[in-house]
């Protein structure tokens, strides 16, 4: 289970990322016979634009595209029935985007577009400097899981080495306390077994003084 939650994780970081390095406008818009349509996408400079289009639906399905710059200096003309034009964004300003449906007399025509733009160079390396922070933290936090890991690991293996420590000294004190206690006994039994002998040597000599008496 820990797999797929990380997986959908990274996929949803990644989403987040893309989402937050692009800001992107997508839109259809129907073009009148003879009309003309325009947008407008404010650029700052150091950022790049694109646009995408397509006719869906309308005669031949061709459109005229017009991009021009803050200064109304031409961007990009072209007419067709899809394309796709990414520029970098000299100046700050407004750019303009226009569908131009003048030479149909009849036909209107449906158009989808998108216009992507990205953020800053600055915004951008500030991000990849916050990523990186957030690498480093996580790093960081890698890290201090693994010493705390080593750590308990040395705790456990600490309380293991108590444990036969702590039976080895029971162990220890077992045979002390027997071999004191076989000790105290053969003690006692080479005394009963002297006192007897004494006894019994001092009983023999008494017999035979008594012997010699009588004799």
């Amino acid at each position: 289970m820990a797999a797929p939650c990380t997986l959908c994780l990274t996929l949803l970081v990644l989403l987040t990322t893309l989402l937050q390095l692009h800001i992107a406008s997508a839109f259809y818009v129907q073009i009148d016979a003879r009309g003309e349509e325009c947008f407008f996408e404010e650029g700052k400079r150091g950022t790049r634009m694109a646009l995408s289009f397509e006719v869906v639906q309308g005669g031949f399905l061709d459109i005229n595209v017009d991009v021009t710059g803050p200064s109304n200096d031409p961007v990009y003309q072209v007419r067709e029935m899809s394309g796709r034009y990414a520029f970098d964004v000299s100046q700050d300003g407004s750019y303009k985007f226009c569908f131009s449906n003048h030479k149909s007399s009849l036909t209107p025509k449906m158009v989808m577009f998108t216009i992507d733009t990205s953020q800053p160079l600055d915004t951008y390396h500030a991000r990849l400097e916050e990523e990186s922070l957030h690498f480093q933290l996580e790093e960081t936090i890698k890290q201090l899981a693994q010493a705390i890991m080593a750590v308990k690991q040395e705790q456990e293996h600490m309380a293991v080495r108590e444990k036969i420590h702590q039976s080895i000294n029971e162990d220890i004190n077992r045979r002390v306390v027997v071999w004191s206690f076989f000790e105290a006994t053969i003690l006692l039994i080479m005394t009963l077994c002297q006192f007897y002998y004494l006894r019994s040597f001092f009983k023999v000599r008494r017999t035979e003084y008594q012997g010699d008496s009588m004799a």
